[in-house]
């Protein structure tokens, strides 16, 4: 499986060859619900990579600006590997996956100042109604190479039309001491088992409930 570190070409010659523990990389991010005519059709997200992740990107675009055939090529090599991984994202609802499209609707990549920002829309499958049970949305790199997280429950938007009849939680999960120690031990060229679901024991949780 294609870990997040493949994002970026030679992201891990970025790192210090005495690097070690995971996570090596970060990304904040930013979620807004998209909702049509009292519907969930999709999440609006927006990913700030930190400096050292967004330093092949930056160095590949060069001066060039950012609505210029360059970024878009690089957008789109970006937001392919991304949908490779389902958008790194696992939405559930009373149980069940919630499915989505490989199809988003628009994309961009852009620069702030010294990091790449990756703008997307992930969107679901088949429009959900919002009243109803919650939905439990989590986005997380499974190696747990990459540490995905919101700095603040600022960071997730509710529309103005969400705002009334819907209320959500973030919840941040604090892995017991032999995982940490466990990630820790990581190098940055080690992979744990797939079965491990390392990423998955770090990610953060939102809980969206409409009422």
């Amino acid at each position: 499986m294609m870990k997040l570190r493949g994002l970026l070409v030679g992201l891990a010659a970025w790192y210090s060859v005495d690097a070690a523990a995971h996570p090596h990389s970060f990304i904040d991010m930013n979620t807004t619900f998209v909702v049509q005519e009292q519907q969930l059709v999709g999440l609006r997200m927006v990913w700030v990579m930190d400096e050292m992740t967004s330093a092949d990107l930056l160095y590949d675009a060069q001066n060039a600006k950012n609505d210029s055939e360059t970024w878009k090529k690089l957008a789109a090599q970006v937001m392919a590997n991304v949908l490779g991984q389902h958008y790194f994202t696992d939405i559930y609802r009373d149980g069940k996956p919630v499915k989505y499209t490989n199809l988003p609707p628009e994309y961009r990549l852009s620069r702030q100042e010294h990091k790449a920002v990756l703008e997307f829309v992930l969107p679901l499958a088949h429009p959900q109604p919002l009243a109803g049970k919650p939905f439990s949305i989590s986005t997380y790199d499974p190696t747990y190479f990459v540490d995905m997280s919101y700095q603040a429950s600022s960071a997730i938007h509710l529309p103005a039309e969400m705002a009334q009849q819907c209320r959500f939680e973030l919840f941040t999960p604090t892995p017991d001491a032999s995982l940490q120690a466990y990630a820790l031990s990581l190098d940055k060229n080690d992979s744990p088992g797939e079965d491990l679901q390392l990423g998955q024991q770090f990610a953060q949780r939102i809980t969206l409930q409409c009422h």
